[in-house]
């Protein structure tokens, strides 16, 4: 087994495992529970977490010891099972790997996790010298050694000292045996003590570490950029296993946002810049790790030229092996008529129709009918907007298309639902034709007409899309099967005009991370806001449909500066200021909306056109323009 860990290291591509915790707590392990505790408490458990990413592909699995030190144990009472702890999670995880390698003859190899302390190095209140650290992490690399694990990896890293005393420690413990280092960083690419990655690498280097890398962090692009940046100052074999992007909070509420296709992307760019190991870390699944191993494949098969090619040792799973393996979603132009539009390009328009507050929609039926007659390509629906109470979106969705013939858009808010009720309604709508849905967070109960009404919000629009993109993959938030791809096209909405446009863009990149498609700003009126958001994601740019208002009065434009927040500049203003009437106004509004609908039309994919106070005709007013266009 020696000469094959050499080559491990020897710099060819390596596929490892993913997060071992986020596996654990959705097998129903309490967050508070010690979970390197389970290779004695509750090994199947742990033995199924490995025996997945295997079958997944993983060349190379972490043992489930992340905390199994005896700084970390003591906070759980546990300082004196630090060798029972880890000889079992070595033990688990090669059995695992034995009996993989026996029944398909594929060669992987166990990795011993070794986590960070927890505590900083030094000699303040709350901190430890270098040489207590150096004990801690010795008495776990003994015992992992003992247990027969392959090699090391000394993983999110908080300091450059830290990182060096594993190192040495590993040195003292298990003379001979490989380890790598992975460092996790900040937004900016820097380690957590401030140190540089470039640094970090040479420190750990000349300390002996065989392989160098990145893990946790904020995901897929800050690790990315740290391999290129360690790559310039080492030879060694680099590893880059991010979260799952950065999690949302709502309420308390953490959700990794990266889908399996998105690290799949990532995967290759990893390699492209240097890096040999790839794998996962927080929020990570079997499923990204089959993803990123497909992805793989096909960078081999590209720049081989061939059709197909060995899997290096790369367990292939079908389908049927693994009954909870996600589907493949349909191809984008396959799922609806806005997805075709979206996929081959063409410009999309839509316009948006309120639900009534009653339960009579003849007037807004009307609206659609006479929308379909000026050839607009869907009716968005708005889910209570303003947190106003009418009618159900998808109600009102499902009699457009059933009554009118007409595509529509759901807007799907995550204020009302917890994650039971989110996945119900949508299981639902795709089960009754409703195909394209936006993904919106929702406006705050305080904010509408029955203030003290309560919010769920489980997850936001990044968890939203995230979950509309499992089913899309044919499973339920339980990563259960659902008996097929849900179809939907994903949708996503940004507002280029609030104050602090850099957390909107970041909130747009982790959208499209969680599978977004497609998105929908809200009305533009400044071209110049619209132009710096289009060039500030296009690192993950999307197609983007652009809002379009036609103002109705002064009252309208002040209410959209005000009370929506949009950005309106004064010279808009000044011209509805102006109209004499409100026939003038009326007409000066969709003036302004044809104006700018014709400065976007280069820069996006298709406009949606608000009917502010159900006023359609002027929608088509607007649309008139595009036919001309055409």
């Amino acid at each position: 087994m020696a000469g094959a860990v050499d080559r491990l290291f020897a710099g060819g591509t390596v596929l490892c495992d993913g997060a071992m915790g986020t596996m654990l707590y959705s097998c129903g392990v309490f967050i508070n529970r010690c979970y390197d505790e389970l290779n004695v408490a509750q090994p199947e458990t742990v033995r199924s977490v490995h025996e997945q990413y295997l079958q997944a592909g993983a060349e190379v699995i972490e043992t489930n010891t992340f905390g199994a030190n005896a700084l970390r144990l003591e906070r759980f009472g546990l300082r004196d099972k630090v060798a029972e702890f880890n000889r079992a999670g070595a033990a688990i995880a090669r059995q695992c790997v034995d009996a993989i390698m026996e029944k398909q003859g594929t060669q992987a190899f166990v990795a011993g996790a070794v986590g960070s302390l927890g505590l900083r190095l030094g000699s303040g209140a709350g901190e430890i010298s270098k040489d207590a650290a150096r004990e801690a992490f010795a008495g776990q690399i003994a015992a992992l050694a003992e247990g027969g694990v392959d090699f090391l990896i000394a993983e999110t890293m908080m300091s450059v000292d830290e990182a060096e005393q594993a190192v040495l420690a590993a040195h003292e413990a298990a003379p001979g045996m490989k380890i790598a280092v992975l460092f996790t960083v900040d937004d900016d690419g820097n380690c957590l003590d401030g140190s540089s990655p470039e640094a970090a690498v040479e420190r750990v280097v000349a300390a002996g570490a065989d392989a160098v890398g990145c893990n946790c962090s904020m995901g897929p692009p800050i690790v990315l950029s740290v391999v290129e940046r360690m790559r310039k100052v080492t030879t060694l074999p680099i590893v880059a296993m991010p979260n799952a992007g950065l999690p949302s909070n709502v309420e308390g509420r953490n959700i990794y946002l990266s889908s399996p296709e998105y690290m799949g992307s990532f995967a290759r760019k990893f390699v492209r810049a240097g890096a040999s190991w790839v794998g996962g870390c927080c929020g990570t699944t079997p499923a990204h790790i089959r993803a990123m191993r497909g992805a793989l494949r096909a960078m081999e098969a590209q720049d081989s030229g061939e059709a197909t090619v060995a899997t290096s040792g790369v367990v292939v799973v079908s389908l049927a092996e693994d009954v909870k393996a996600a589907v493949e979603p349909l191809p984008l132009r396959e799922r609806s008529e806005i997805g075709r539009l979206i996929a081959d390009g063409e410009f999309v328009t839509m316009v948006e129709i309120v639900p009534p507050k009653g339960f009579d929609c003849s007037k807004e039926l009307t609206g659609a009918t006479l929308l379909a007659g000026f050839g607009v390509n869907a009716i968005n629906v708005p889910d209570s907007p303003r947190a106003s109470a009418r009618m159900s979106a998808q109600s009102l969705c499902v009699q457009i298309q059933q009554k009118v013939g007409i595509e529509t858009i759901l807007h799907y808010t995550c204020r009302d639902r917890n994650i039971l009720s989110i996945q119900s309604d949508l299981l639902g709508a795709a089960s009754i034709g409703v195909k394209n849905i936006l993904c919106l967070t929702g406006d705050p109960p305080k904010t509408g007409n029955y203030p003290d009404a309560t919010a769920v919000f489980d997850v936001d629009a990044i968890g939203l899309a995230k979950i509309v993109g499992g089913l899309n993959r044919g499973l339920d938030i339980g990563r259960n099967p659902i008996g097929g791809s849900a179809g939907f096209t994903i949708s996503v909405a940004a507002n280029p005009g609030v104050p602090d446009i850099d957390h909107e863009v970041r909130r747009f990149a982790y959208k499209v991370e969680a599978g977004a498609e497609f998105g929908i700003t809200q009305p533009v009126f400044d071209l110049r806001l619209l132009e710096e958001f289009l060039r500030k994601i296009e690192g993950f740019r999307i197609p983007v449909v652009a809002g379009i208002w036609p103002l109705t009065s002064l009252r309208n434009a002040e209410f959209m500066k005000n009370d929506l927040k949009v950005s309106m500049p004064d010279e808009i203003l000044a011209r509805m200021a102006g109209a004499a009437s409100k026939e003038e106004a009326l007409a000066e509004g969709v003036k302004i909306a044809q104006e700018m609908l014709a400065a976007v039309r280069g820069a996006v994919q298709g406009v949606q056109v608000s009917a502010p106070f159900g006023k359609y005709a002027l929608a088509g007013e607007v649309l008139g323009l595009v036919e001309e266009m055409a």
